[in-house]
């Protein structure tokens, strides 16, 4: 597609050139071909064919200073001639497309299979009826309604099967068109500032044409290609097209090349835009990308014919999965990214579980009856077989084959893809409103998995809305913000005009957006800060500007990496010079030899004053998270002129007029977050440039860390140090040694970055393989967030190339829209859980009912078609009211699942089975016994062409109306007592609940033949009702039983794991939460509780006696009581709330760490000093990475 484009612009260029000849001086293809050179061959060819850049100005009609005249004909022209500035974006998936993905699906296959072959049985009227001698309709009765209505079933199949697959097609075609929405806006916000007709205007990014003067500066995302006119210390990282990390010095005359798509890393400057759109750089990739998809497609579409069969097995379910606009960069992420997630996983095991079930009964089935029929006919009644007999024997064992199929078709929950699909689709739509972008459906449920998030800083966590908090000014450090009056009025003079000239006047406070809002920043985020200093000191800055504009300054030194300090020279009224520096506390101090006191006028400040200043006033800022920034100046006489460029004589010397302490705030809500993410089992680390102090402050105002724990903070230096062997390779081993304690890692490069997440994904030490969530904003933040399991990216701050790797974008930058995607992703499952526990009582019990019905009395008591309103509708129905169930705070109340639980707990097996015998008891009572009952004519054994008996419309009756009654029952998955608590959050449930049964009435009474049901009384009704409400008297009876004296019952849907722990065996009742056992041992508990203190408090005080601590006491085995101790709900009642839950396996490590490096590791993990709540430090050795930073005793009073 890319290539077409291509060569529809050239043709159409080629056209235009021959018009055009006369309106510029340069045809698309020669500034293509200019744009390809590089460095000093740029330089030559330039001069070679337009003289200079004035030359190349002139001859695209532009000026180098005031830019291009700003009329519409010319710019249309432009466009017309060299191609709009936008990219145009691949072909979304048509509809029909999304369909086929769809239809992809295991269970959906089973089905649709089943459903084909019952309709073809259904139209198969065999001949040979009126043969009276070949044997009794040992068959069972068919009345004809049953027989005019065989293809109901199998149409009623393919309509079910219909819904879920439009409704997942549905879903990835709006999500899609969400996606796209969500990229144009995201378009439509960049800007740009260009010089049009002499005045400076900043124009979408997509209004840029060929000739258009661009101004750059540091931090910028070059929009278009171009050649560099005039610059001021320009250095560009293009590694986002060439691959070279160092960076690029640019200049007019020696490498003036500016590419698309890369970063301007410092300096400023301006360019002539020579190319735009699918001509820039990276236009010209993107193209090719489009022709490379398409190819990969079509080998892809080769493989998959070669494996269709092994294909079908292993095809996740596609309906959680769906389609999406970069479906090329799904595929290849594919190849290394994404194993199914979890829930994907689970389910498709499980389907795959339960359609072997079903096969395996309707097999019975059928060779039951067979076997029954056979054994009548030609054993007991000695009936030969007559070869005209044959046909009718046929229409026999088909009809035993469409019986067989029925149970099959009851068996699997073809309501389940829909469930899926719903919640997932109902999620994504509500995390919208949560500011969480969806863009690979999967990503919500894998979320609530993760184990693992490692953030940003800047952005995510702050505000990144720097502000000046602390000052010191004339002598005096300022904790906050001091009144203007309180300054000495020269020293205020001289910091006004410092941070209003020496700074980038592309930097500004604009008013804010909203009413009530924040003043928008826009520029440097530090300059943001001093300028907001000024005026939150009620001044302004803009007049001082409009006095000096940029062009009367007389020299520049641009801030960059090495200087760390930017300095600007003007010219005084009389003739002399003055020039104001800032930067970085510790280098700008260094070059002061003044420094102004209370009143104003300059002191001497010596080497001492200064070691004095950074410990009294510099270290305690940056302790507390602040960057540091000192404002000086220096005067020149007006002759002689110094000489500008030797740097090191101008810049120093200085006068000192202030230091200031900028913050980054954190957010305010984000300690709340990430407290809620400790207390759910994920561990938070931060991951930033930023130096270790702040880093260190920063984490601790989050509660990453607190003080006193036994953590990590390094830096990136040190943890290549720890990661690398000899070779400079990174090594696993070295990584699981790192990662399970680190917390902070600071100033990192995005390799650090990838490394780390790599690591902790590719981890075996723990028995869970662990599921990381990343966030990013850079470009270079690609790569971590392609390998993470979910990539997070920022929306407000992130560039497209993070944008692109991610999963989910955070429309508002912030962390705690994290928690509330984890919340969703647990809701999922949960819903789907919920689903499946009343989804698979209603199949156990139908499948029993038809299997017994058929076997004993040859007829099944539900017909096919009620079957199928059970099945179909009650599915569809209660998929949607139990996969739209809003999610709660208590859902981060516990760990995550992890990959190797259940799908199916043991709690739900147990309501599972339980609920089915209640069912069956009552089924088969009324069955076998109904008549009697309710003094009726009984259903059994009924002749031909019967009307439909009120027995068996009773059965049906009272079967519905306890499954109504135990759709509130599933309701809780955990053993819950209040099955309705919050049922009226939830209106979608209860008007499906009261919608169901009305229809249901309906039915009963008028569904006559089709539905073969008879009118009932109200008397018989209210019967049924008060059966059907028996379920929820019997959830509780079931709720009463603690589920360890079952300990038969299996999970069903189990991830297995290569290497599973054997602990995890043995805590795994332990992991699951069981109300009604948790009643039983609150005695237990906090007699037990009352033990664990006594005795830690013998050993605080033995270990007190003991020199050194040696005489550490181990605790008794692994069976002893402390297990109670590793509830985790029981941890959460404790009474240290300063503890963050650390998941079992941290508890290990950090027991066997906090044993003396001397001493064997006990073999008993669970070292009770540490359950309770005291970090019983016993190091010795001297190794300071494991000494803890708090001292040994530091947390003994919580206990004691």
């Amino acid at each position: 597609m890319g290539d077409m484009t291509n060569s529809v612009f050239y043709a159409k260029n080629q056209r235009n050139e021959a018009n055009h000849a006369g309106e510029f001086g340069c045809t698309l293809e020669e500034l293509r071909s200019l744009m390809e050179l590089r460095g000093s061959e740029a330089v030559i060819k330039i001069r070679e064919d337009y003289g200079d850049m004035d030359g190349l100005c002139r001859r695209l009609k532009t000026s180098p200073t005031e830019g291009l005249p700003n009329n519409a004909a010319d710019l249309d022209k432009r466009k017309e001639v060299y191609g709009q500035n936008f990219i145009p974006p691949k072909k979304p998936k048509t509809f029909l497309q999304l369909i086929w993905e769809a239809l992809q699906d295991v269970t959906l296959i089973i089905l649709e299979l089943a459903a084909i072959i019952s309709l073809g049985l259904s139209f198969y009227q065999p001949p040979g009826e009126g043969i009276e001698a070949c044997g009794t309709a040992a068959a069972g009765v068919e009345d004809e309604g049953e027989s005019e209505a065989g293809w109901i079933e199998g149409a009623a199949i393919l309509l079910s099967v219909a819904c879920v697959v439009i409704v997942t097609a549905f879903n990835d075609w709006s999500k899609e068109k969400q996606f796209r929405g969500l990229q144009s806006r995201i378009e439509q916000e960049q800007k740009f500032t260009v010089a049009r007709a002499g005045t400076v205007i900043q124009i979408p990014v997509a209004d840029i044409v060929t000739g258009d003067i661009a101004q750059i500066k540091y931090g910028d995302l070059l929009p278009a290609d171009g050649i560099l006119i005039q610059g001021n210390d320009l250095k560009i990282d293009e590694s986002s097209l060439t691959g070279e990390s160092d960076h690029v010095s640019k200049a007019p005359d020696k490498d003036p090349m500016l590419l698309s798509g890369t970063h301007v890393m410092e300096g400023s400057g301006r360019m002539v835009v020579t190319a735009v759109g699918v001509n820039s750089q990276t236009g010209i990739i993107f193209t090719l990308l489009g022709a490379g998809g398409e190819e990969e497609e079509k080998k892809e579409k080769k493989a998959k014919k070669q494996d269709g069969a092994a294909a079908m097995e292993m095809q996740p379910l596609k309906s959680a999965e769906g389609g999406d606009g970069d479906e090329k960069e799904k595929k290849k992420a594919n190849m290394h990214k994404k194993e199914k997630s979890v829930l994907q996983g689970k389910l498709t095991k499980l389907a795959v579980q339960i359609g072997k079930a079903g096969l395996v009964m309707s097999a019975i089935t059928v060779i039951i009856l067979v076997l029954y029929f056979a054994i009548e006919n030609f054993v007991i009644e000695k009936k030969p077989w007559l070869p005209e007999c044959t046909p009718v024997y046929i229409q026999y064992f088909v009809k035993f084959f469409i019986i067989g199929v029925t149970v099959l078709v009851v068996a699997v929950p073809e309501g389940l893809p829909l469930a899926v699909t719903i919640s997932l689709a109902y999620s994504v739509k509500k995390m919208m409103k949560d500011n969480n972008l969806v863009r690979h459906l999967d990503a919500c449920e894998t979320m609530g998995n993760a184990t693992a998030i490692c953030s940003d800083k800047t952005g995510t966590l702050t505000t990144n809305r720097m502000t000046v908090v602390q000052a010191y000014v004339g002598d005096t450090h300022y904790k906050e913000i001091p009144d203007s009056d309180a300054l000495p009025a020269k020293t205020l003079d001289l910091m006004i005009h410092s941070i209003s000239i020496n700074s980038a006047y592309t930097t500004k406070i604009l008013p804010p957006d909203k009413d009530g809002g924040l003043p928008r920043q826009v520029g440097n985020k530090t300059e943001c800060g001093l300028l907001g200093f000024i005026l939150d000191l009620k001044r302004d800055y803009q007049p001082i500007r409009d006095q000096i504009p940029e062009e009367k300054l007389y020299k520049v030194y641009t801030f960059n990496s090495v200087r760390k300090s930017m300095s600007t020279v003007t010219k005084l009224p009389n003739g002399s010079f003055r020039m104001y520096s800032k930067g970085a506390s510790e280098i700008v101090l260094k070059k002061c030899s003044h420094i102004l006191n209370a009143v104003g006028d300059p002191r001497t400040f010596r080497p001492r004053d200064r070691d004095e200043m950074v410990k009294k006033v510099i270290e305690p800022m940056a302790c507390e998270g602040l960057r540091t920034i000192c404002i000086g100046y220096r005067d020149f006489p007006a002759s002689p002129e110094p000489d500008w460029d030797n740097e090191n004589d101008i810049v120093t010397d200085l006068t000192c007029i202030c230091v200031v302490g900028i913050e980054d705030p954190v957010r305010p809500e984000v300690p709340e977050a990430i407290r809620k993410c400790q207390r759910a089992g994920i561990t938070v680390r931060m991951v930033t440039g930023d130096n270790i102090n702040t880093a260190r402050a920063i984490a601790i105002k989050c509660g990453i860390i607190h003080p006193g724990e036994d953590f990590l903070c390094i830096d990136g230096k040190e943890f290549n140090r720890r990661i690398r062997n000899e070779k400079g390779e990174v090594e696993q081993e070295r990584i699981d040694k790192v990662w399970p304690k680190l917390r902070v890692l600071a100033r990192s490069s995005p390799t650090d970055k990838h490394t780390l997440v790599k690591g902790i994904i590719d981890s075996t030490q723990v028995g869970q393989r662990q599921v990381v969530a990343v966030t990013g904003d850079g470009t270079n933040d690609g790569p971590a967030l392609k390998k993470a399991d979910v990539g997070f990216a920022m929306g407000i701050a992130g560039t497209d190339v993070a944008k692109e790797a991610s999963d989910i974008i955070l429309t508002d930058d912030n962390f705690s829209s994290i928690v509330k995607a984890v919340m969703w992703g647990r809701n999922v499952y949960d819903s789907i859980s919920k689903f499946l526990q009343f989804q698979l009582t209603v199949n156990v019990v139908a499948v029993i009912v038809a299997f017994t019905g058929a076997c004993i009395t040859q007829d099944s008591p539900l017909k096919a078609v009620q079957m199928l309103w059970v099945n179909l509708i009650m599915d569809t129905f209660a998929s949607l009211a139990l996969a739209t169930e809003p999610p709660t705070e208590s859902l981060l109340m516990r760990r995550p699942y992890g990959r190797n639980k259940p799908l199916i707990s043991r709690t739900m097996m147990k309501n599972i089975l339980g609920h089915g015998i209640y069912q069956l008891i009552i089924i088969f009572t009324l069955l076998f016994a109904g008549e009697q009952i309710f003094n009726i004519d009984s259903g059994r054994n009924a002749p031909l062409h019967a009307p439909a008996s009120e027995h068996y419309t009773i059965i049906f009756n009272t079967f519905v109306m306890m499954q109504l009654f135990n759709e509130i029952n599933a309701r809780k998955i955990h053993g819950e007592r209040n099955v309705f608590d919050g049922i009226f959050r939830n209106p979608i449930f209860c008007s499906i609940v009261l919608g169901t049964l009305g229809i249901q009435i309906v039915i009963v009474q008028f569904g006559g033949k089709p539905f073969s049901c008879s009118p009932l009384d109200v008397d018989k009704w209210l019967w049924c009702l008060f059966l059907g409400f028996g379920e929820l008297l019997w959830g509780q009876v079931i709720s009463t039983i603690p589920k360890n004296s079952l300990k038969f019952l299996k999970g069903a849907g189990q991830l297995t794991h290569k290497d599973e722990m054997p602990e995890e065996e043995m805590n795994e009742d332990a992991e699951e939460i069981d109300h009604s056992e948790r009643e039983l041992r609150r005695g237990q508990i906090l007699w037990f509780r009352g033990l664990n203190r006594i005795q830690t408090q013998i050993r605080v005080v033995k270990a007190f006696r003991s020199s050194l601590y040696e005489g550490l006491e181990k605790p008794e085995s692994k069976s002893s009581i402390h297990n109670f101790m590793t509830h985790p709900e029981f941890r959460i009642e404790d009474s240290q709330p300063h503890i963050p839950l650390i998941d079992d396996t941290d508890i290990e490590e950090d027991a066997a760490l906090k044993q003396n490096s001397s001493q064997p590791s006990s073999p008993n993990k669970n070292n009770n000093a540490i359950d309770s709540g005291i970090n019983l430090t016993t190091d010795t050795s001297k190794s300071a990475g494991s000494s803890s930073p708090g001292s040994p005793l530091h947390s003994l009073e919580t206990s004691l």
